[in-house]
């Protein structure tokens, strides 16, 4: 079975919650996602990413899994997921789900029969008569007491972690994947996937944040259970798996990706994510752009095969973040799109994206629900930041800014009762309807350049070679059988001088260039050169 025909793919990730409401309860659902499938199809790309849809009480919306052969009933039915995959795959597009295999919800069945001492189900999770020193990713300490007994949560209390050295927890998980597998999905996006394994559960080097992790991360025996899942699960299967992976280098990357290693086909990294920080993303920095540039060079010249990303559901907006969500919105928004596009591994866009929709405009704390924007808030507030500190804090980092509510129409469009989190007001002058009318709009261009990638073998299948990458300017040339894509791209709000002399046939531009000889790149100028032979 050929294994590497993901690597013509462009993916499109789906927050379900957020991005159609079809009863009218204020809360996205499948039946919505069906609905709207016929937009995904236009804009060009053939795989969808859904964020998870099984039942949960969503402590960590949906991150939580109580069940994960069921659908939460806020999304609809297994029916309607049955639906959802034939409608997808009779309009030639795939669909992965995420696999949250590190921890469940403490309301899954596996975890209230935990509680009990002699249990048959004790032994699926990590239960100590004392807790050790590690830390949760969600600040504090990685334990909680039920009854005499202490349980490991690397994340939220409500979401304690599985014991993978027990051999009946790869046996219930491959259960799980052989069951979405045969109904038709294409793969699976693997949550925190290399901090699955425990190694220890010695006390850990003291950090300012996650102590203990030299105890679970990317340790050989998360390998191991990679390789399992691969050979008895996912080779059975037209599939492919990306992971999210935490803390990962490119050496680290590479260990979970190269064919022979027989793990996950390509993986997220975050390294380009931390360009705008000090030590932890809540301590944000002024973004330059030499930075980023930087970081998905290395990225592209050291790692087999990359997924490619600028947002997703627990960053910022790229748009708000790496480009200008005013001055410059449309033409930013497009600059990023072809950044995005013409790198070398497989490009994913986020819901919105595609349109430039912005960081949320939340006036409160009130206004946010994610939980991890909570906690840190609460945190801040107990080593006294003044509150004006806080909020900007989160105003630039919550997660919630990319959950808004995708924005259909000038009103809106998502829902016709009051969403769960705050729309942002600006769905006025940003949305679909307008965007498909407008043929100079953002969208269009976006339709645009995933058609140009499509039937490209040298964006596809080409190699990367970097040509010039300072000043804030990032251009680099796609070869393949002797034939070359440049890509160029201005990543400031100044214009910029070329620094080198380029001709050739321009296949797409953000401004409308006809020729190259104009040497002078304006503001989140980009450019896409196919080099005279």
């Amino acid at each position: 079975m050929n294994r590497e025909h993901w690597k013509n793919s462009i993916v499109y990730q789906i927050y379900p919650r957020s991005y159609k409401d079809s009863n009218h309860d204020g809360i996205g659902d499948i039946p919505g996602i069906i609905e709207k499938l016929d937009y995904v199809k236009d804009l060009g790309v053939n795989v969808i990413w859904l964020s998870p849809v099984y039942a949960s009480p969503n402590d960590d919306n949906g991150y939580d899994i109580s069940d994960y052969v069921s659908i939460n009933p806020e999304y609809g039915t297994m029916d309607d997921m049955d639906l959802l995959i034939q409608e997808a795959r009779n309009r030639g597009i795939k669909i992965i789900m995420d696999l949250v295999i590190n921890h469940t919800s403490d309301e899954h069945k596996w975890f209230i029969e935990s509680q009990k001492i002699d249990s048959p189900y004790r032994d699926y999770y990590i239960w100590r008569e004392k807790p050790n020193n590690w830390t949760s990713f969600f600040s504090g300490s990685a334990w909680d007491k039920i009854g005499g007994s202490y349980y490991l949560h690397l994340f939220s209390k409500k979401q304690p972690d599985l014991n993978w050295n027990n051999p009946k927890v790869m046996e219930e998980i491959q259960k799980v994947m052989k069951f979405w597998l045969d109904k038709g999905i294409y793969g699976f996006r693997c949550d925190v996937i290399n901090v699955i394994f425990k190694s220890s559960l010695a006390n850990g080097k003291k950090r300012l944040v996650l102590t203990g992790r030299e105890f679970y991360h990317s340790q050989e025996g998360c390998h191991d259970i990679l390789r399992t899942l691969r050979k008895e699960v996912l080779d059975h299967y037209e599939s492919f798996t990306v992971g999210e992976t935490v803390l990962v280098n490119t050496k680290e990357a590479n260990d979970l990706i190269l064919p022979e290693r027989k793990e996950l086909d390509m993986v997220f990294g975050f390294e380009h994510m931390e360009v705008d920080q000090i030590n932890n993303k809540w301590f944000k920095t002024k973004f330059k752009p030499n930075k980023l540039i930087k970081v998905l060079t290395k990225w592209q010249k050291e790692v087999y095969w990359n997924a490619n990303y600028l947002s997703n559901h627990d960053q910022p907006r790229a748009l708000s973040r790496f480009g200008d969500d005013k001055v410059y919105r449309v033409e930013s928004a497009k600059m990023l799109a072809t950044l995005n596009l013409t790198l070398k591994g497989t490009p994913y866009i986020y819901q919105g994206e595609e349109i430039g929709m912005t960081n949320g405009d939340f006036k409160s704390l009130d206004e946010y629900k994610d939980i991890e924007t909570h906690r840190i808030y609460a945190l801040a507030t107990k080593l006294k930041f003044p509150k004006w500190y806080r909020m900007k804090m989160i105003r630039k980092t919550s997660r919630d800014n990319a959950r808004t509510p995708m924005q259909w129409s000038p009103g809106g469009g998502f829902s016709s009762k009051k969403p769960w989190l705050k729309m942002n007001e600006n769905t006025v002058k940003i949305n679909v309807l307008d965007s498909i009318q407008n043929s100079d709009s953002i969208l269009n261009y976006y339709k645009e350049l995933i058609s140009i990638r499509r039937e490209s073998d040298i964006l596809m299948n080409g190699s990367f070679e970097p040509l010039y990458m300072k000043h804030g300017l990032f251009m680099f040339k796609r070869v393949h059988t002797n034939q070359a894509i440049i890509s160029i791209s201005n990543l400031t709000k100044r214009a910029k001088k070329m620094p080198i002399k380029f001709s050739g046939k321009i296949i797409l531009s953000n401004y409308k260039r006809e020729n190259m000889s104009d040497q002078l790149l304006k503001p989140y100028e980009s450019i896409l050169l196919m080099e005279e032979a």
